[in-house]
């Protein structure tokens, strides 16, 4: 194992901060994943650098040495930083994000341009995948994190909600239901559906709402099963079934009176959006800008 400034950076703030749980709220890491970089760096070394205790974090005699090198090392990497943006300003603002379909498609586009207005020295680079292929990304450092739109379960993955999103029934406008105000779920199982794929994020939050209103979503009248967004509207376009979509993926075929939306009195396919990074990762300053932005903005106004 190589020494590294991170760990070096990590050990510093828990010295200064005297505790785990306080240096891991200032770093924006989980407390076991500041705890496993202060034992690498114990390891690395082999000897113990801090006296832990119920109520406080000493330093040992190999801590107090080991101190004035690891800032030495904070202030190069600082000094390093601030001559080299003196030649470029997007050097501290270099973002690689994944982004899930309807995120990176629909929403996504449409937050970029007041972002760029606010931080013009941020520069963006987005991957649109699948969650499977933007975990791998990120656990292969080829990412800083990724926009997903179900939940997962990962060992090494810190994950929170910023945005929230609402599935609305969606029709051709020559439908049926087009001309009605308002249908109830019941009314609207009777119709042919046309759905993304199975294992989609829209596909589950349909699904999960349907179960919780005691509705078999394996009696939903499929004729078809498409593997985007786009692909969806342009079937329910054509006439070929209804779906649930997002509104934001919608919302120019409803300007043009391509589709149309339909209130469902008695269900909301409400769902959230949530970031994913590497629990043991410190976020660059451009994606917790830009993840601040997503959380305190009031997006609405643009999508």
């Amino acid at each position: 194992m190589a020494l590294n400034f991170h760990q070096l950076h990590i050990f510093h703030t828990v010295a200064e901060r005297g505790s785990f749980s306080a240096a891991a709220l200032s770093l924006h890491m989980t407390q076991p994943a500041v705890t496993m970089q202060v034992q690498s760096l114990e390891d690395y070394f082999g000897t113990k650098l801090l006296q832990r205790s119920t109520k406080r974090i000493d330093l040992t005699e190999a801590g107090r040495a080991l101190m004035p090198f690891a800032k030495s090392s904070i202030d190069l990497i600082r000094d390093t930083d601030q001559a080299m943006s003196a030649f470029t300003e997007q050097l501290k603002g270099r973002l690689q994000l994944g982004s899930s379909l309807t995120i990176g498609e629909y929403i996504l586009p449409r937050l970029l341009g007041p972002f760029g207005r606010e931080y013009p020295h941020i520069s963006i680079s987005m991957k649109v995948m699948n969650t499977a292929q933007i975990m791998e990304e990120i656990l292969n450092h080829q990412l800083n994190f990724g926009l997903i739109e179900a939940p997962v379960n990962h060992p090494d993955m810190h994950m929170e909600a910023v945005m929230s999103d609402e599935l609305k029934l969606v029709v051709p406008s020559n439908h049926p239901l087009a001309e009605r105000s308002s249908v109830s779920i019941h009314e609207v199982m009777e119709h042919a559906f046309v759905l993304r794929e199975q294992g989609s994020g829209t596909r589950l939050v349909m699904e999960e709402q349907l179960i919780k209103k005691k509705i078999d979503p394996a009696n939903i009248k499929i004729v078809m099963e498409l593997g985007s967004t786009g692909a969806v509207k342009s079937a329910v376009e054509a006439g070929l079934g209804i779906s649930f979509l997002s509104t934001s993926s919608v919302k120019h075929e409803v300007a043009l009176g391509l589709i149309k939306i339909v209130k469902v009195s008695d269900v909301k396919f409400q769902r959230q959006f949530y970031s994913i990074y590497l629990k043991s990762a410190l976020l660059p300053i451009s994606a917790v800008t830009f993840l601040s932005f997503l959380r305190e903005r009031d997006l609405k106004q643009w999508l």
